[in-house]
């Protein structure tokens, strides 16, 4: 197992670079596999959202669109938008998602997202962020779509505090920031949010006696990696 990078450390890349490997994990079915991983981290999060039948929804770095179909579901009379920089991704999710009929899907960057100023209730982002090339533009950018009273989530498990994560740093081979929760937090202020706040939702799945895959030691290190719980950051635009 490698070394643990340091909290921050990023290695160099271009948006197109982040294009390219999500497209290549898009490939591989990586991101069908998505919802299986995530979910027992994301249904809290859609309880704590308390979404009404006309709310509309920004789905940041939507992968596959797993979580965008789930949200169209809960928003009837609104609608749903799914964001990934993999062009490859977003055409998997259209494909999954022919029959949703307020659920659409764009490709771009959170830097600059493809939407008109003041249009989402919620904005949420699951295991994206970190991947973000400026999480701190990505941040303002969310701000800028959401309306007055809108709020904004991000999920993730790769964070200062959870030290079972920081392996992974080194296993990408795309950039990975790094950031505690006080970081991530205070990124969401200097963007405008207010009632910022953070806190941790643990992985409540079943761990199997043996584990062999590559981002963990061992059984033990994932069971560990769980009970430490996703970092969920949420902030209110006033």
């Amino acid at each position: 197992m490698a070394d643990s990078p340091e909290p921050g450390a990023t290695k160099p890349q271009s948006g197109e670079v982040l294009r390219e490997e999500f497209n290549r994990w898009a490939e591989a079915g990586r991101g069908e596999g998505m919802e299986q991983e995530h979910l027992p981290i994301t249904l809290p999060v859609l309880e704590k959202m308390r979404l009404a039948a006309a709310d509309n929804v920004l789905d940041v770095g939507c992968g596959a669109g797993w979580l965008s179909r789930r949200l169209a579901k809960h928003v009837p009379q609104g609608r749903v938008v799914g964001m990934d920089v993999s062009d490859e991704m977003i055409r998997c999710a259209r494909r999954a998602s022919v029959d949703v009929e307020n659920l659409m899907f764009v490709t771009g960057e959170v830097e600059e997202i493809p939407w008109e100023p003041n249009f989402f209730a919620h904005a949420i982002s699951v295991e994206s962020s970190y991947y973000w090339r400026d999480p701190a533009a990505g941040i303002r950018e969310i701000f800028r779509v959401l309306k007055s009273g809108g709020s904004a989530r991000i999920l993730i498990n790769y964070y200062c505090e959870n030290p079972h994560s920081h392996q992974w740093g080194d296993l990408l081979a795309v950039k990975t920031h790094l950031l505690s929760a006080a970081e991530w937090s205070e990124l969401f202020r200097a963007a405008g949010f207010g009632e910022v706040q953070h806190e941790r939702i643990a992985d409540r799945s079943p761990t199997p006696d043996a584990y062999t895959g590559r981002w963990f030691r061992d059984a033990a290190q994932l069971r560990a990696f769980k009970a430490e719980g996703a970092l969920l950051v949420h902030g209110v635009k006033q």
